[in-house]
Order: C-alpha cells, then sequence, then structure tokens
C-alpha cells in the first residue's frame, strides 16, 4: 500500500508491505523494518529498526518480541477525527496526520468519526482519566476538549471532532482505561 500523510506541515510518501516477522516501511525513500504487537483495540508496540538497517528477530515465546542492535521501541495509537485525519499517539505525544491518496481503510468505521451520527470519543492507548471536562447535556463546539488521560506520563487532551451535545460521559476522573474505550458520546 502506499499514500501521502501530511504531518508537521510536511508531505511524506510512506509505502507499506508486509514482510517476514512484520512490515517493511519506507519513508521518502528510507527503509524500516517494524515488528507491532496490538496493545489494545487502536493501539500498537511497534519496534523499528534503524534506517536501511535489518530485520528484527521475534523469540519463540508469544507476544515478546527484539530488535536486532539500534532498534527503537514504541507504543502508538491512532484516533479518526474525519474522513482523512488522524490524531497519531507516539509514547504519549499527539500529531495530527492528513492522509493523502491510495488509503484503503479495513474495518468498521472508527469512533470518533467527524460525519454524521452519534461521535464516540475512545482512549487512542491504556491510561488513566485526569479530568472530565464535561457532563451530560453540556454543547460543545468542535475542538473543544472533553476529557484529558494520561498514557505514558503524558496527558492527552481529547477534543470533540465536530459541535454537538454530550449524550454521555462513561468515564470519572481517577479511572483507568483501557485502548479503544468509549469515554464520551456526542449526538
Amino acid at each position: 500500500m502506499r499514500f501521502a500523510i501530511e504531518a508537521a506541515s510536511r508531505t511524506r510518501v510512506i509505502q507499506v508491505a508486509r514482510a517476514q516477522g512484520g512490515y517493511e516501511v519506507t519513508v521518502d525513500g528510507r527503509r524500516r523494518m517494524i515488528d507491532a504487537i496490538p496493545v489494545g483495540a487502536a493501539a500498537w508496540s511497534l519496534l523499528v529498526s534503524p534506517a536501511e538497517a535489518g530485520h528484527y528477530v521475534r523469540p519463540a515465546e508469544a507476544g515478546h518480541h527484539v530488535p536486532h542492535a539500534g532498534g527503537r521501541s514504541y507504543e502508538a495509537g491512532v484516533v479518526e477525527r474525519a474522513a482523512g485525519e488522524l490524531i497519531v499517539y507516539v509514547n504519549g505525544r499527539a500529531v495530527p496526520v492528513r492522509i493523502g491518496g491510495g488509503l484503503r481503510r479495513r474495518g468498521p468505521e472508527p469512533a470518533g468519526d467527524a460525519g454524521t451520527g452519534p461521535q464516540r470519543v475512545a482512549a487512542p492507548m491504556p491510561g488513566r482519566v485526569v479530568k472530565v471536562l464535561v457532563k451530560a447535556g453540556d454543547a460543545v463546539q468542535a475542538r473543544q476538549g472533553l476529557v484529558v488521560v494520561e498514557a505514558m506520563k503524558m496527558e492527552n487532551e481529547l477534543r470533540a471532532a465536530r459541535a454537538g451535545i454530550v449524550a454521555e460521559v462513561r468515564v470519572a476522573e481517577g479511572a483507568s482505561v483501557e485502548a479503544g474505550a468509549v469515554l464520551v458520546v456526542i449526538a
């Protein structure tokens, strides 16, 4: 699969192909091998090789992966805000991303979709609810903060993708949440 993304005011061309034990990902011509293990509904543990380096070797124990020398480990989560617009959380840091041509969607429509119908705001990765900024019945605007979740020692404010009325708040401050757990529903 080949597509373009825009992040931090830069456009990058990405190509992803399955490879033995993971994925071969080329970003602007620089190849990396990535081993990905799901750790939630929309979160992964990634081992990324240095650019142009070899591959990862996965030990026999299920669910464990070990990089070759120089590899780095990342926790990543993805929340779709609107068609082609994502928030990608990398080690707890939010990175807004716009997707260009070639992206093929797989699976059901994601939570947090900015189209019509209820908007479900979900935790991008496991964490703890630090603040709940809204209550049922509140009117919210697009991009308004709803919930603050601490994940990997970073606080992430989850925001509304579009204006609406808060139909449900499914969490309380101090609660632990799993990746993909719906926190707030906006009608």
